[in-house]
């Protein structure tokens, strides 16, 4: 248990609600709450897991009638003694029960500092305190399971898991190499090769699953294309339930770039509505071009629409072949008109067609079925144990690169002894995952993107 101040804070969002709740933790926590909360019996008496109904006071003036409920340590969250107040949710009577617990000696916690505690008093891993923050930002149901898996240990169990592998090769390897005289069987390369490789398999599948990950966490960068008067600016209002861009039937409406986050189902769609990309001599709408074929090599999705009650333009074929190795979904809009367009060549192009109607706002559905099987968003995908955020990431492919870079030594007949080296770095890169070692600037960063109270 490492003793820490007691702090406290107000763990229920800055406005005005039904109720609202100040967390303190720390080992002065119960003896703080004696001082302030009166009920028919003191706080120091009541048992962990239990409430008391009463009242928070200041010198003896009223405050506020509050729920206290007491956890001892260290069946807590933070593995302290925690006291949970539960008030009237005002704004002015939730921050002054606050102020009147920091007179009796508790601290302001920082960000993220409650989780931060759980995890130095190991209650969590590095990875389910990231978990408990991705289960606060959760923005939909994919994401929240995504969250609880982290919650719950997943990566911690990967990580273990092969860490534990390549602690019995270190073992194995040790052992032979300082007691010769002993009779030890040598480590044989090739038992080594192999199971290396197999470790190294187990580590790149968790880099390979980070970007559905991220996908269902940050949104997808989303550049809607085209030549003009294709229904662009329709579409991007579809999508965003509101006019945001301006619709006209004269070409050219769009010039610069509006930009609106989007979800389709549990997908987040970062979009741009741009200027059609098409041959002009308009200083201005020139400018609106160049910035809509920058977004083209920036963007993570393309969607190009195309107008279905025509035939192909050079312009549309020449969108075609421009996107022809990017992320894109083809979409042929005014499908509830009559159909023109030959698909036949743009389908040599852009993979994935979706005919709707922007206007009467059908077909959406199509659209969101598409980007799920281009970025591979799946339940199968959910199952699995999906990699966090970026240091998480940069942990794994550290350790995978040493995995592989053991494997390299092997094949060119590198001595044990530095084999040996190479795999214990790998293992150190998943001990830092887990932040079983880690360094306090790392433990610091992790905790800084949490709210204050959490």
């Amino acid at each position: 248990m490492i003793f820490l101040s007691t702090v406290t804070a107000i763990s229920t969002p800055n406005t005005a609600g039904g109720i609202a709740v100040i967390r303190m933790s720390g080992e002065e926590a119960i003896s703080i709450a004696d001082k302030v909360f009166r009920s028919g019996k003191r706080v120091d008496e009541m048992e962990g897991y239990t409430c008391a109904y009463g009242y928070v006071h200041d010198n003896g003036e009223r405050i506020d009638d509050c729920i206290l409920t007491v956890f001892r340590s260290p069946h807590s969250y933070t593995g302290e003694d925690v006291v949970e107040i539960s008030c009237h949710g005002g704004i002015y009577v939730t921050k002054r029960i606050l102020r009147t617990l920091l007179k009796n000696g508790a601290e302001n916690a920082q960000a993220g500092e409650f989780t931060k505690r759980a995890f130095l008093n190991g209650k969590l891993d590095l990875t389910q305190a990231e978990g408990v923050m991705d289960i606060i930002s959760a923005g939909g149901e994919r994401e929240l399971k995504m969250a609880e898996s982290l919650r719950e240990g997943s990566i911690f169990k990967k990580a273990r898991e092969c860490s534990g592998r390549l602690m019995k090769i270190l073992g194995d390897l040790g052992a032979w190499a300082d007691y010769p005289e002993e009779d030890i069987p040598s480590v044989e390369p090739e038992n080594l090769r192999t199971e290396l490789r197999e470790i190294s398999k187990e580590l790149s599948l968790l880099v390979k699953n980070y970007d559905s990950g991220r996908v269902l966490r940050e949104g997808i960068s989303t550049a809607i294309i085209g030549r003009p008067n294709v229904g662009k600016s329709t579409l991007f209002n579809c999508l965003s339930g509101c006019e945001r861009s301006i619709v006209t039937s004269i070409a050219g409406t769009t010039r610069d770039v509006v930009e609106e986050s989007v979800r389709i189902g549990d997908i987040v769609l970062r979009l741009s509505d741009t200027a059609g990309i098409h041959e002009t001599d308009d200083l201005i709408e020139g400018i609106g071009v160049d910035i809509a074929e920058k977004l083209i090599e920036s963007s993570e999705l393309i969607i190009a629409v195309f107008d279905g009650n025509s035939p192909l333009t050079e312009d549309d074929i020449y969108l075609m072949k421009r996107v022809k190795d990017k992320k894109c979904i083809a979409v042929i809009n005014k499908s509830d008109l009559e159909q023109c367009i030959d698909v036949r060549e743009l389908e040599e192009y852009i993979q994935r067609t979706v005919y709707l109607s922007a206007k009467e706002k059908d077909g959406v559905e199509k659209l969101q079925k598409a980007v799920e099987e281009l970025f591979l968003i799946n339940e199968e995908t959910l199952m699995t144990v999906t990699v966090s955020n970026e240091r998480q990431k940069r942990c794994i492919e550290s350790s995978l690169a040493c995995v592989d870079s053991a494997v390299e030594a092997l094949n060119n007949g590198e001595l044990l002894d530095a084999v040996n080296v190479i795999i214990d770095e790998a293992e150190q890169y998943l001990l830092e995952l887990t932040g079983e070692r880690v360094t306090e600037a790392v433990v610091d960063e992790v905790f800084s993107r949490f709210c204050v109270g959490k």
